[in-house]
């Protein structure tokens, strides 16, 4: 992204502001002026306010979204059928699906039970990598999200840009396959640390494979150490029961517009401090810099804002 960029915790910045001790690289090749500078804050800043309206209107219907990632390839297709199969007549389920070209996927989870909003970026979205929260909003209208009870978002195969991007999601998953090789956490950080779910997936070829479980499940601890792990095949069915609890869990989590907040109403400290760090309370600056149980506060906030804001002194962060 050039001179302007964000980094891994959130952190938005102009290259000119300060040197880089963290070892993050070199970025001074970049010959780019403060036009990139105001596109790119301009291009974050709505998607931010589109991600909280998109996240308003599942509130609104009581819809739990799980934004679904990983590179092409790795299964997610495959594991949406599976689910879609599993969960029929118990989780009434929308699928957003996001491809650069083709209904190629959409097609294939068509006649599920499950109601397919297709997004294709090539489509008036200039081709991107991935969905970001303006295509994801493009795509609700197409759900009947008041009988539903859960969105799950096909996000672009792309192990870098989806990971950037706020699309008004309550949790964050990826399929990661074993013939991707161990290393990629340490290769690809950002995409790791902000899932709450990593399901390793293709587990019925660890036979046939010189692959290092033990070294890709270290990998995943050094640059996410909170991130569930669930073994699973969407060939054969392994793990996807565990899956679908998981799943299960989200919608009972983060479904309703009255949660109780998980902190208790009393810690107004802990809450309004958490609040300064989780929730945008409309600042397009404001990351998501949480770890799983600090996210969940977050969820709840985001769908509870009035009841949210009643803990805090002082109102709501930065008002």
């Amino acid at each position: 992204m050039g001179r302007f960029h964000r980094h891994e915790n959130g952190t938005e910045h102009r290259h000119a502001d300060h040197e880089h001790a963290d070892g993050l690289g070199d970025h001074s090749g970049y010959q780019t002026g403060a036009e990139r500078i105001e596109v790119l804050e301009r291009i974050f800043g709505e998607n931010d306010k589109v991600a909280s309206a998109n996240r308003a209107a599942f509130a609104a219907s009581g819809v739990t979204c799980v934004n679904l990632m990983s590179a092409p390839g790795a299964g997610k297709t495959t594991l949406l059928r599976a689910t879609l199969e599993r969960l029929a007549g118990q989780v009434r389920i929308g699928i957003v699906e996001g491809d650069i070209e083709t209904s190629l996927d959409a097609d294939r989870l068509a006649g599920l039970g499950a109601a397919v909003s297709l997004v294709n970026t090539g489509n008036g979205f200039g081709g991107e990598c991935h969905l970001d929260a303006p295509m994801v909003g493009s795509a609700l209208p197409r759900l009947p999200l008041g009988d539903l009870d859960l969105v799950l978002i096909e996000n672009v195969g792309n192990l870098v840009c989806p990971a950037e991007f706020d699309v008004g999601e309550h949790a964050r998953a990826m399929v990661y396959a074993i013939t991707e090789g161990e290393e990629k956490p340490l290769k690809y950080p950002v995409m790791f640390r902000s899932c709450d779910l990593v399901l390793v997936n293709k587990v019925d070829l660890l036979p046939y494979l010189d692959f290092d479980l033990d070294g890709f499940l270290a990998n995943l601890r050094q640059v996410n150490p909170a991130a569930r792990v669930l073994h699973v095949s969407a060939r054969t069915g392994e793990g996807v029961p565990a899956w679908c609890d998981w799943l299960r869990d989200q919608v009972a989590t983060d479904g309703s517009a009255t949660l109780a907040c998980p902190r208790g109403d009393g810690d107004r400290s802990a809450v309004s401090t958490l609040l300064r760090s989780c929730c945008r309370w409309g600042d397009s600056n404001a990351r998501d810099t949480c770890d799983p149980a600090q996210r969940r506060l977050r969820n709840w906030c985001c769908l509870a804002g009035a009841e949210a804001a009643s803990l805090l002194a002082g109102g709501p962060a930065g008002g």
